[in-house]
Order: structure tokens, then C-alpha cells, then sequence
């Protein structure tokens, strides 16, 4: 699985930008959140499985997007 990098800028392919904040572990189950705010409007706070964020962009759903993964590290 691809690591994500605290405090850093990530952009989604729909184009919106976040900044990860922190991974954090439910409780219940032990697995891995990707703890994000966006960088826009309300600057509102987002949490989303690891496994999901650090995902690849569904090519079927969506073939006309040019980004290869759901969230990208921007230098």
C-alpha cells in the first residue's frame, strides 16, 4: 500500500486539494484513517479508510480522468 505523508497536500481527482493531518486507528477494528481537511470554502475536517484513500482512480466509473490514484501528494 502507498504511504501517506502527514502535513503534506494532496489532490483528489475531482481537483480539490486537502492536507492529510494524521492517521488514526478506530478502536473497534484497528484500522487505518487518513484524518484530512480540505482546502477550500469551510475548510471542513474529512476522515476516509487508508485503504481507500491511498487508492486508485475506478478507470471504469470515471475514464476520462487523468490522475492515477483517488488522492495525489503534490510537490
Amino acid at each position: 500500500m502507498r504511504k501517506i505523508k502527514i502535513n503534506r497536500i494532496y489532490k483528489h481527482f475531482k481537483g480539490k486539494y486537502y492536507i492529510v493531518t494524521n492517521i488514526a486507528t478506530n478502536t473497534e477494528t484497528n484500522e487505518e484513517y487518513v484524518v484530512y481537511r480540505s482546502l477550500y470554502d469551510d475548510c471542513k475536517l474529512w476522515v476516509r479508510p487508508l485503504k481507500s484513500f491511498a487508492s486508485k482512480v475506478d478507470k471504469e466509473k470515471y475514464p476520462n480522468i487523468n490522475q492515477k490514484y483517488r488522492f495525489e501528494l503534490q510537490k
